[in-house]
């Protein structure tokens, strides 16, 4: 064996493999975050519309405050209900907020339509 030969060091190594990858895994991890976030909102615009219709099939008013109500408040819904003598019709659209630099969601819209069940239009 050759004493003069100097020995290269593996040290630092796997820091610096670690550094160059550690990106990498906070993006994947925010791309999950964001996922589950439009999952999450998506299911609330549906229960905003489902709620809204309900209530305005059922009473005749009403309906987009209970839309509203029925979403956690810092959401912001924005709720619209049409009827005819047959249906009510509720939309709920509300934004989605990024997480990840760049990226634009579009807003979740979700439709809910329930037969009219209003006394004034259908009778006792």
């Amino acid at each position: 064996m050759n004493r003069n030969r100097k020995w290269r060091s593996d040290r630092g190594q796997v820091a610096i493999e670690y550094i160059g990858f550690v990106p990498i895994l906070l993006f994947v991890a925010l791309c999950g975050i964001q996922l589950g976030w439009v999952a999450y909102v998506h299911e609330q615009a549906d229960t905003a519309a489902r709620t809204a219709a309900r209530v305005e099939a059922r009473n005749g008013e009403g309906g987009v405050a209970a839309g509203v109500a029925a979403v956690r408040p810092g959401l912001a819904p924005d709720v619209s209900v049409s009827k005819t003598a047959d249906a009510v019709t509720a939309v709920a659209t509300i934004e989605i907020k990024s997480i990840i630099p760049g990226l634009d969601p579009e807003p979740a819209r979700a439709t809910a339509i329930m037969p009219n069940d209003d006394p004034k239009v259908t009778g006792p």
